[in-house]
């Protein structure tokens, strides 16, 4: 029976510290301990997935569990080292946290911890994944990983230490490891492919170590299936997209070279072409981002080693990219990148992928008119330049307008006259400036406005007009009866009430703007000023009144307490007989009429102080 294939990553697992690539610090602090007899009781592993950890935990266990050990060296041919190597320990036993992640498994743990190890030195405890564990099984293992046996040891590995409980991590030494270069992996796939007669070109391998993310694990597996593919040909950089489904570094410069050159029909040509070979949407435009930010590193980077380090790209290919970067600016990089970002939301998003690929192809290859902060500012210092030499002369600028204030005399009180008396108010002027050479000043005047104002007999026809257009009948009947008007002009009325409590009422919005917006109505005016004050001795009080009958209803909805005031007011005043002197019906109806009043009547009454006013 032939023997059963072993895949790369298993086959070159390295077995001593020696052999393990990108983590020269970890590797020489664990050696360290180990030669100076400093082992501590627990370790905590942590690092991207790929890059170690299980690995070194093995090469721990076999290097303290050796017979020649401890030891740097392990022999690999004691019982020990084998059973390590072929992942059959009987000292050495390995957890996967995920599937034994309950609070009983840990119990399982503590119940065997006991029993001295059967072929080495210690009994070590290597739990993967170990931030699975539920919350229950840590607490479990709490006490145990602070002080456990002598000669048990926990090594703990997570590729996510921040779920895992610091009072887990306090009682580790915690070792991180980091991604692998790209370097290191090329001189280890180089090394692999001599020893397996694996033909393959340099640039496929950095293909291959860019995209295992700094992973030896998955370089291995990705090498391991490429050199299936053809043995008599050698591997190149395009075979190894084709089968992660990416593009080549050709075929992005060449759609991008379409792109900044505002080739349209040639960028659309190449996008149906890769589409037709398989390539997706998001894959796509995920790729030509990348692109473009090597492009910014590029440009951006005098050192071509630098350049090389952070895009991890072949010196060639880095030639390339800074010959297309030295006719486009970095603005023109950075706006790219931000439409295909937005671009690439969509397409995540919407059902007709290539639709939207499409749109993003367009927009980007006819951006023709788009201009660089830089030519922007040449072209803003030689226009400058123009007009500080007299060759261009700037546009002729006209000044805001300046307002010329004036002072306005308060109006006096007049005499009652029996016609109005105009007013004119004065406007400001306005300086204006025709053009730059010569400027000249203008006096704009707005048309003479003038100022009615009444008094007697027009002051009474006025003040029933304005109450006739107040819509609410109560406010309406409030001003009627109570209030009296002192001074009536087209920008102000002045009224008085006999008493504070009708005063404070009356400037309240509920009375105040019904009466505003009646005043405004009947002048025709945008705005009037209403002044309310508590009567005196010098205030006109008109000689007539019109009767309550005169006062047009204008139809409206009440509420309740409108409709029941309304008819409270009107049966009071329907009992009464109108006088013209207050006096004397205040006499008369506290003498004669108090008693056969109704009890709502009586309270009308006490709020107006046992007086009817007409």
């Amino acid at each position: 029976m032939a023997e059963r294939y072993l895949p790369l990553y298993r086959k070159y697992r390295p077995q001593t510290f020696k052999d393990l690539i990108g983590q020269e610090n970890i590797v020489k602090a664990l050696s360290n301990a180990i030669n100076l007899n400093k082992i501590s009781h627990a370790y905590l592993l942590c690092g991207p997935r790929g890059t170690g950890k299980t690995t070194t935990a093995r090469i721990i266990a076999k290097s303290l569990n050796c017979a020649k050990g401890p030891t740097l060296e392990p022999c690999g041919e004691c019982p020990s080292c084998k059973d390590i190597a072929n992942s059959t320990p009987i000292d050495v036993i390995e957890i996967d946290a995920a599937s034994n992640r309950k609070v009983e498994d840990a119990r399982n743990i503590l119940e065997k911890i006991q029993f001295v190890p059967v072929n080495g030195r210690y009994k070590i405890y290597i739990i993967d994944e170990v931030h699975m564990l539920t919350t229950e099984a840590f607490n479990t293992l709490l006490k145990t990983l602070e002080e456990p046996p002598e000669n048990v040891i926990f090594i703990l590995a997570t590729t996510e230490p921040h779920k895992v409980l610091d009072t887990i991590i306090s009682r580790c030494q915690r070792f991180d490891f980091r991604r692998i270069t790209t370097q290191d992996i090329v001189a280890r796939l180089k090394y692999i492919c001599e020893q397996e007669n694996i033909s393959i070109t340099e640039d496929a391998l950095f293909t291959i170590a860019r995209s295992s993310a700094g992973g030896m694990r998955d370089s291995l597996a990705l090498l391991d299936q490429i050199s299936v593919l053809d043995a008599d040909k050698e591997i190149t950089a395009d075979d190894v997209n084709e089968m992660l489904g990416r593009l080549s570094f050709e075929t992005l410069f060449d759609l991008s070279s379409s792109i900044l050159s505002s080739d349209t029909q040639n960028a659309v040509v190449l996008l149906d072409k890769i589409y037709n070979k398989g390539n997706e949407p998001f894959q796509i435009i995920t790729n030509l981002i990348q692109y473009f930010r090597n492009l910014l590193v590029v440009k951006n980077s005098a050192d071509r080693n630098i350049a090389a380090e952070l895009t991890q790209l072949s010196e060639a290919h880095i030639l390339q990219l800074k010959e297309l970067s030295e006719n486009i600016g970095s603005e023109q990089i950075l706006y790219t990148i931000e439409r295909l970002s937005f671009y690439s939301k969509e397409i995540k998003d919407t059902t007709n992928r290539y639709l939207w690929l499409e749109l993003c192809i367009l927009e980007l290859s006819s951006n023709v008119k788009y201009v660089s902060y830089a030519q922007l500012l040449e072209r803003i210092e030689k226009l400058e330049a123009n007009v500080v030499s007299g060759e261009i002369k700037p546009a002729a600028t006209i000044p805001k307008p300046v307002f010329v204030k004036q002072e306005t005399q308060k109006p006096q009180k007049e005499e009652p006259t029996a016609e109005p008396v105009e007013k004119t108010i004065a406007t400001p002027q306005i300086e204006k400036a025709e053009t730059q050479e010569k400027l000249e000043e203008k006096t704009l005047e707005h048309p003479k406005q003038t100022v009615q104002t009444y008094s007697g007999e027009d002051l009474s026809a006025k003040w029933q007009g304005i109450l006739q257009n107040i819509e609410s009948i109560p406010s309406r009947m409030f001003f009627y009866n109570l209030s009296k008007p002192v001074e009536l002009t087209t920008e102000g009325i002045t009224i008085s009430f006999a008493k504070e409590i009708f005063v404070k009422q009356a400037q309240e919005s509920s009375k105040n703007a019904p009466l505003k917006k009646a005043a405004m109505s009947y002048f025709g005016v945008e705005d009037i000023n209403v002044h309310i004050k508590l009567a005196d001795e010098n205030d006109v009080i008109p000689v007539t009144k019109p009767s309550i009958e005169k006062l047009e209803k204008k139809p409206e909805i009440k509420t309740e307490v409108e409709e029941e005031n309304e008819h409270l007011l009107q049966e009071t005043l329907g009992q009464i007989p109108q006088q013209n002197n207050i006096a004397a019906t205040e006499n008369k109806y506290q003498d004669d009429n108090t008693e056969n009043l109704s009890d709502q009547s009586k309270m009308v009454m006490e709020l107006f102080n046992g007086k009817y006013i007409e």
